[in-house]
């Protein structure tokens, strides 16, 4: 009876506490799927019309934001972190839903739709993201990238990284040396 009993309080507290998976996520956040991951193109800058609402003043957890309004030079250092299955099929700010498994990031303030090139500052890693969502709006951190393009820059199981965010002007002059 006093195994048993022991053997219950072990399942208790094991169950109590968050369940980490492979990959430095938690529950269930991760892949859905064994996705070619390395192989996800980076997102095509190409020149939109900017989202009729996405783009105006509004409020989350009690801070204003102002969002740019044209797409322009613009570059951030700050905190990188992701989003995966949890919220995969769920509507962004621009309405489109939310796939892990393309190049897409939310930001507080870059217009969307936009483009930015993210470089991981610790390797050295880049790509390319359209801007269809707002976000993060935890402090220190700059940009929320889905699934995929967090793979690509290498901070998965880190869950969150140093980067540079660069927004891209389509049809500008292609940065040298990269």
């Amino acid at each position: 009876m006093r195994r048993i009993a022991l053997a219950l309080i072990l399942v208790a507290g094991c169950s109590s506490s968050p369940e980490k998976r492979p990959g430095g996520y938690y529950k269930d956040d991760g892949p859905g799927d064994s996705a070619r991951l390395a192989s996800i193109p980076d997102a095509v800058p190409r020149a939109e019309p900017l989202h009729r609402w996405a783009n105006r003043p509004y409020e989350a957890l009690g801070k204003s934001y102002v969002p740019l309004t044209r797409v322009g030079a613009f570059q951030q250092q700050g905190t990188a972190s992701w989003y995966g299955k949890r919220f995969h099929g769920n509507p962004t700010s621009s309405g489109e839903k939310y796939d892990m498994y393309k190049m897409t990031a939310a930001h507080p303030i870059l217009p969307i739709p936009s483009y930015a090139r993210v470089t991981n500052l610790s390797n050295g890693r880049t790509v390319v993201v359209r801007v269809n969502d707002r976000g993060p709006f935890h402090k220190e951190r700059v940009i929320d990238l889905s699934y995929a393009a967090a793979y690509r820059l290498g901070y998965i199981a880190a869950g969150s990284t140093r980067v540079l965010v660069e927004q891209i002007v389509p049809g500008g002059a292609p940065r040298a040396g990269r």
